[in-house]
């Protein structure tokens, strides 16, 4: 039976090739934009699997609003997939409050709206599957990216608590976290309007590593990333939190290893007191 899917930042990257990959497999998508222009190709390449709707994350109201596009086009909401974001560069001392809380607005507060939204209809159906696209920037810090490293890590709290509420309910869900894709990601994170230049000799390395994502053939393609949530979604008994990409698991192997040293080291200092 065709499932019917609500995704979220569908321009580019990995929403775009998302909501390619849904239609092509035979499901329903409401695929959303801030500009809604973008998504005409994918919608003429999909008629009658691909609906476009506007939606500012942002906006509480353009929220809403997706989610009754979505049942009252598609007939109900199987699937939610909070993919649209931002990121935002600068050194923790470089980051505004303004600036800390439009990163936030768009990493946690805007998802956690839309599963607030899509919950009920689910409910209703007694089923359906939230899948946050999380990053490796949910398990591990980036110099340069700390206020896109901390709606990361809040959102795959959210994530961890709402699976345990919804499960009994029959919801499932998913923290995503992508490894490195060739998309724009690099060149479109905005900088903060504060520069130290003490703090350049560490962040100025990661910002320029960043530069050039979508040319880079030694990442993952955004049709890859695609075809993994196609099977999360899928399959059964998926773990909650899945990395994606050629590079995950290595980094996230390194990420074990170093928490497990850093938990003896204080086990350690405390207990030998």
């Amino acid at each position: 039976m065709a499932r019917r899917w609500l995704v979220t930042g569908c321009s580019s990257g990995l929403g775009l090739a998302l909501a390619t990959a849904v239609a092509e497999a035979g499901d329903h998508v409401l695929a959303t934009a801030r500009k809604p222009d973008t998504l005409a190709e994918l919608a003429a390449r999909h008629p009658g699997r691909v609906v476009t709707a506007a939606l500012d994350i942002r906006d509480p109201g353009q929220c809403e609003a997706a989610v009754t596009a979505a049942v009252d086009r598609l007939g109900g909401l199987d699937v939610l997939v909070n993919n649209a974001g931002s990121g935002l560069f600068g050194a923790v001392e470089e980051v505004s409050d303004e600036e800390l809380r439009d990163q936030l607005e768009i990493l946690v507060v805007a998802p956690w709206r839309l599963a607030r939204l899509a919950l009920p209809v689910m409910r209703a159906q007694g089923s359906g599957h939230i899948v946050n696209v999380s990053s490796l920037a949910g398990r591990m810090a980036f110099p340069g990216l700390g206020a896109y490293v901390a709606g990361k890590y809040a959102l795959e709290g959210m994530s961890q608590a709402l699976a345990a509420e919804a499960a009994p309910l029959g919801i499932r869900v998913t923290a995503v976290e992508p490894g490195g894709y060739a998309t724009g990601y690099g060149d479109a994170v905005t900088a903060a309007s504060a520069r130290i230049p003490a703090y350049a000799p560490v962040t100025d390395p990661m910002r320029a590593g960043m530069h050039g994502m979508r040319d880079n053939p030694h990442l993952g393609r955004p049709e890859d990333f695609a075809h993994h949530v196609l099977r999360i979604v899928t399959a059964e008994g998926t773990p909650l939190r899945v990395p994606v990409g050629t590079d995950a698991f290595a980094y996230l192997a390194a990420v074990e290893e170093a928490a497990r040293t850093e938990l003896t080291a204080a086990r350690t200092f405390i207990l030998d007191e």
